[in-house]
């Protein structure tokens, strides 16, 4: 995401529950990989739960910045 992206993120979130829980899954996911890349070996399950939790973390994602476009796309 964009500098201005995060701005819009940070002004909008508070009042708008779809856009923090977004935030709020995407922050998750990021502590789930790094505590899972942090290891030095991955069991065949870790790889897929990594697998799985960049794919929904993607996917959260890509429907944050969208929203966040539709915001700001009304604010100009």
């Amino acid at each position: 995401m964009e500098a201005k992206e995060y701005a819009l993120l940070e002004k909008l979130a508070p009042t708008h529950p779809e856009l923090k829980s977004l935030w709020d899954d995407h922050i998750l996911y990021e502590k789930q990989l790094e505590k899972l890349e942090g290891k030095s070996f991955l069991t065949p399950s870790e790889k897929q739960e990594v697998s799985r939790i960049k794919k929904q973390k993607l996917e959260g994602k890509t429907k944050l910045v969208d929203l966040l476009q539709s915001y700001a796309g009304r604010e100009e």
